[in-house]
């Protein structure tokens, strides 16, 4: 949604639209994104948004707070101990008023301070006191970003504390390198936030099983054939659903720390068997996980040693296709969506593996675009459906594709209920 096509008179005299009657903290951190938040600010409050923007020290010498106020016609809050004439702490009064704290741009400063709880701001104390959900979009140099403090203060934010990350873009920074490192573009942004502010417990009571990463299959103790894939789809899907209020089953080959259960495999074999053992169980399964086809027949115990031979054969055999041998016995109660990463001609080839292996939905991907799907937070897929149907998704946050998946399996588990009462 975007919500500049909305004409500023349809909101009359006071603002409504998708956000309307919630309250945003929008947090801003010093860097040249700052800019940015301006825009943002605005977009927010013409979706009827109650937006509150607090600016860190920093942050003034890039914007003034006078902007932000007469964007969202509300006071700009910067100082730690400044006077509000109110008998409750501004931070505790802040903290309490929100549905929901964005802070954007968040600076690899400010990321390492809200990983350790330092609050020496106005900004980190608010975020320490709310109890309301966070979104962070980072924004800085790309080396600065990938530095492993940088990664492990986000990696912290995100999974324990359960903060969510916005990625950030490619492209031109603002020092002249080029990278990832960019704030997300506000159109991103705003959509994630109406997203975030409008998911319901649609999920709540449905057992949804979901599948993450890539297999491994080993050909002796050192080596092993593998793929490219990262987990991050299955994992934003097991976050999204959860988030609806549904009792997750994650298996993965990559190891997360999260509060449903996460059951952590390695080979075809493996995930077989654990998905086997959960699936009579599951109102629907999600399998985004990359299933290798093929695994060696032979398992050395000890390590191949390299010879003088040129060549070497590696005699495999065929993995189970989990989905395929599921599709065939799924109750009509049950729902389950696949994932198709193709190279070439994919809608044909995910509509016939649609077909094949009778899924409800399935979700493909080009993997030769650049900048998306394996191993990045980022992806555009193309949907269909079993009834025929197809919607192309341009490139989006993981977890937006996730929530968009969400959105379609909760309105089908739900009709699938009520052709059940029906009956």
């Amino acid at each position: 949604m975007n919500t500049d096509d909305i004409p500023e008179s349809s909101f009359g005299t006071h603002d409504t639209g998708p956000l309307d009657g919630k309250t945003i903290i929008l947090g801003v951190s010093g860097g040249i994104a700052a800019y940015k938040a301006c825009d943002l600010a605005s977009r927010l409050r013409k979706a009827g948004a109650d937006v509150h923007v607090v600016m860190t020290p920093h942050a003034k010498a890039f914007v003034t707070p006078l902007t932000f106020q007469t964007l969202t016609r509300n006071p700009v809050h910067c100082e730690q101990f400044g006077e509000h004439g109110e008998w409750k702490p501004e931070h505790i009064e802040l903290a309490q008023s929100a549905d929901l704290v964005l802070v954007a741009p968040a600076t690899a400063n400010l990321i390492a301070k809200l990983s350790t709880g330092i609050c020496d701001e106005l900004l980190g104390t608010i975020i320490l006191a709310t109890q309301a959900e966070v979104m962070l979009a980072p924004a800085m140099n790309p080396i600065m970003l990938e530095h492993p403090a940088t990664q492990f203060n986000l990696g912290v934010l995100q999974n324990r504390y359960r903060y969510e990350i916005i990625p950030p873009d490619m492209g031109e920074m603002a020092c002249g390198d080029w990278g990832t490192g960019k704030m997300a573009s506000v159109d991103t942004i705003t959509d994630m936030v109406v997203s975030r502010l409008m998911a319901n417990r649609s999920l709540t009571g449905k057992q949804i099983l979901i599948t993450a990463g890539g297999t491994r299959e080993p050909i002796d103790p050192v080596r092993f054939i593998g793929n490219r894939s990262s987990g991050k789809m299955g994992i934003a899907m097991a976050d999204a659903a959860h988030a609806r209020g549904a009792d997750v089953t994650l298996i993965t080959t990559v190891e997360v720390d999260r509060s449903y259960p996460v059951v952590v495999v390695e080979t075809a074999q493996d995930m077989q068997e654990a998905v086997e053992t959960e699936f009579d169980s599951c109102d629907a399964l999600i399998m985004t996980a990359a299933v290798a086809d093929y695994r060696p027949i032979v398992v050395s115990r000890q390590k191949i040693k390299k010879t003088d031979s040129d060549d070497i054969v590696l005699e495999l055999t065929k993995n189970p296709d989990i989905l395929d041998l599921l599709g065939h016995v799924k109750r009509k109660d049950q729902v389950i969506i696949g994932f198709a990463a193709e190279s070439d001609d994919l809608l044909n080839n995910a509509q016939q593996k649609l077909k094949r292996k009778q899924l409800d939905l399935i979700i493909g991907n080009d993997i030769t675009v650049p900048d998306i799907g394996f191993g990045s937070d980022f992806n555009a897929v193309v949907i269909l459906t079993a009834e025929g149907t197809r919607e192309n998704l341009p490139r989006m946050p993981k977890r937006a594709i996730a929530d968009h998946i969400c959105n379609w399996l909760a309105n089908r588990l739900a009709n699938l209920d009520h052709s059940t009462v029906a009956k």
